[in-house]
């Protein structure tokens, strides 16, 4: 997925305001994950680790095949938030160069339901 900054305001905008209106909590710290995938491991891999020297914990990469039957490697890089749509796309414009620069796609984030 390539959006740019503003579209992935709108989405982060729209995550967080489907969360609060089904009842999650507003005060609550959130796992927030970024899901990133290539299908070069080496490009992969070196996005991971700047990823990693920007603060992020990165999860290992992961091995899945695609309808075709091509192969692609996936990671998560996480951190712990308030469901705050200033900080959650700062963090994304920090990591776009470095998806940029290693032809890394960046897959959106995610994050749990909290009571």
């Amino acid at each position: 997925m390539s959006l740019n900054v503003q579209e992935w305001r709108e989405e982060t905008v729209a995550i967080v305001t489907e969360l609060l209106a089904d009842g999650s909590n507003p005060d609550a710290e959130y796992e927030i994950e970024h899901h990133f995938a290539c299908q070069n491991f080496e490009q992969l891999e070196k996005a991971a680790v700047d990823l990693f020297k920007l603060g992020f914990e990165v999860s290992d990469a992961e091995e899945m095949e695609l309808d075709d039957g091509a192969a692609i490697f996936c990671f998560d890089a996480t951190t712990e938030s308030k469901l705050d749509v200033d900080a959650i796309v700062a963090d994304i414009e920090k990591m776009l160069p470095i998806l940029a620069k290693y032809r890394v796609d960046y897959d959106g984030w995610g994050t749990y339901f909290q009571e």
